[in-house]
């Protein structure tokens, strides 16, 4: 493995962890209703638990309200019950063949508790981008090691890489303060 071939390596594995976190902020709960939101509720489909969008269309009726609209009536009151039980603290209200999921208005306390969350979890994503930066650091150490890269090598990649790691972790940083202004602003 070369030293262009760390680096690429090492930026795809980074934009990979930027993605995760961004997967993981969109289930966060702020103010407003996001359907991404429900993507973690699974329900019973003939015996075998399934994510909710596979039984169901999820859409936004407005800010602060999610329809769930089942593709099989019978499903109505198991996808009712399932986000209800969810830990999301949602109460659905079924109007027909419609399932209306009202956003509550958060707390204040509610509020410090996901900023809170969105903190930890920006500084998991930091956490593992350091870690793709010790291990693409130490891939160039043993090409140094073994003879196929020079000293000056090393040095002027490991520069390299620590200006990609302060790119992702500044997009991290974005990130957390973005979601913070969203559950704040509500």
């Amino acid at each position: 493995m070369t030293i262009a071939e760390i680096k690429k390596n090492l930026e795809g594995k980074m934009d990979q962890s930027i993605a995760a976190f961004k997967n993981n902020l969109t289930k966060i709960r702020t103010g407003r209703a996001n359907p991404a939101l429900l993507d973690t509720i699974h329900v019973d489909y003939y015996g075998s638990m399934v994510p909710l969008s596979q039984v169901a269309n999820v859409a936004l009726i407005d800010s602060r309200t999610i329809s769930v609209t089942p593709w099989e009536k019978n499903m109505a009151a198991k996808i009712e019950k399932a986000i209800r039980e969810s830990e999301l603290g949602l109460n659905p209200a079924a109007m027909g063949d419609l399932i209306r999921v009202p956003m509550p208005p958060m707390s204040e306390e509610r509020r410090k508790e996901m900023t809170k969350l969105v903190k930890a979890e920006g500084e998991n994503a930091k956490i593992a981008v350091r870690n793709l930066r010790r291990d693409a650091n130490e891939g160039v150490k043993k090409l140094v090691k073994d003879k196929e890269a020079s000293e000056d090598d090393q040095k002027r990649s490991e520069a390299e890489v620590q200006k990609i790691t302060d790119k992702h972790i500044a997009l991290i940083d974005q990130l957390v303060v973005e979601k913070e202004k969203d559950i704040m602003a509500v």
